[in-house]
């Protein structure tokens, strides 16, 4: 090797520092963003859902899939089984208490669930990766939801949809199950009123 190459001059030294650092603050700033914002992917898998604007995807009525057996205990320590709900469209929103878009969009949720309540909308949480109820608690009393969540710390329930369905790892996700127990639309990112209530209008509108 040569000197020129054992010695590279101080001034590139520090340039290339800098680069690899800018790179590397790059590169974790992307990583937050993923984690923080959701995705608009859950996988491969044949699930039928047709991506829309706004990474909101929907699934033609004829083409629908039954929701899996999502059952088990409420952060509140009370059995639920979301196939009680049949009959009426059930919004399933996968949340945690860590998350900051779970904590933007959850306004949003409490109030569309109070609009919708009557025409026979139940909404639903899937509370994962919080280690203690408390922290749901705590988060549910700061928002004021009085929906039920699914207490699932460690994310087997999510792990019940058909593959490419949810992404374990994109926290918020929310799907839409129609009358039927179906699943209709889901949606891999947080979302705003106007967004949640784009997503919902269509599936309460169907006969």
């Amino acid at each position: 090797m040569s000197a020129a190459c054992r010695a590279e001059p101080r001034s590139n030294r520090t340039r290339s520092r800098a680069a690899l650092l800018t790179a590397g603050a790059a590169v974790a700033t992307l990583v937050l963003s993923a984690c923080g914002s959701g995705g608009t992917s859950g996988g491969s898998g044949d699930t039928n859902f047709v991506a829309g604007k706004d990474g909101i995807s929907t699934v033609a009525k004829g083409s629908r899939v039954d929701a899996p057996d999502l059952s088990g205990t409420t952060v509140d320590g009370k059995k639920l089984d979301v196939a009680d709900y049949k009959g009426k469209i059930v919004v399933l929103n996968v949340w945690g208490s860590w998350c900051p878009p779970c904590r933007g969009e959850a306004p949003n949720f409490v109030k569309v669930a109070k609009a919708t309540e009557a025409k026979g909308v139940q909404f639903v949480g899937i509370n994962t990766r919080d280690p203690e109820t408390s922290l749901a608690h705590a988060f549910e009393k700061e928002f004021g939801v009085t929906y039920p969540s699914l207490y699932d710390p460690t994310g087997k329930l999510m792990l019940r949809f058909k593959k490419g369905t949810l992404n374990p790892q994109t926290i918020p996700s929310t799907l839409v199950i129609d009358r039927d127990g179906k699943l209709a639309a889901r949606t891999l990112q947080a979302l705003s009123e106007d967004k949640l209530r784009e997503m919902l209008d269509p599936i309460i509108a169907e006969k």
